[in-house]
């Protein structure tokens, strides 16, 4: 199972930016299809950001336009840039990593607050 950890989370004025960071160990990361999640306090969790071995990425509707997944396979980073934040965009933000088996590795997730 790959370690996961996530960093870049805090308090951002709406229309902010924020940049996510999720590191990853071991040396097959550039086989693994990245995602972040996010989870809003009593709400479930919900895909935010995808992004495949060929870079190919997918975006929930509410983010399109506004946030950007990348990946660094020489760094074994994912990131998640956030522009244009709104109280909505408000969550515990969680890397998440599937291998070519399908199974999954979570990290301990980064606070995101949007608020003025």
């Amino acid at each position: 199972q790959v370690q996961l950890v996530e960093s870049g989370g805090g308090l951002v004025q709406p229309g902010g930016s924020l940049r996510l960071s999720c590191a990853a160990s071991g040396s097959s990361f550039r086989f693994y299809t990245m995602a972040w999640y996010r989870q809003a306090p009593g709400k479930q969790r919900e895909l935010v950001a995808t992004i495949n071995s060929s870079d190919s990425t997918d975006y929930t509707d509410s983010v399109k336009g506004r946030f950007t997944i990348s990946r660094d396979n020489a760094k074994n980073t994912v990131y998640l840039q956030m522009n244009s934040l709104t109280p909505e965009d408000t969550a515990v933000y969680y890397c998440n990593a599937k291998n070519v088996f399908g199974v999954r590795s979570w990290g301990q997730g980064t606070q995101v607050t949007v608020s003025s």
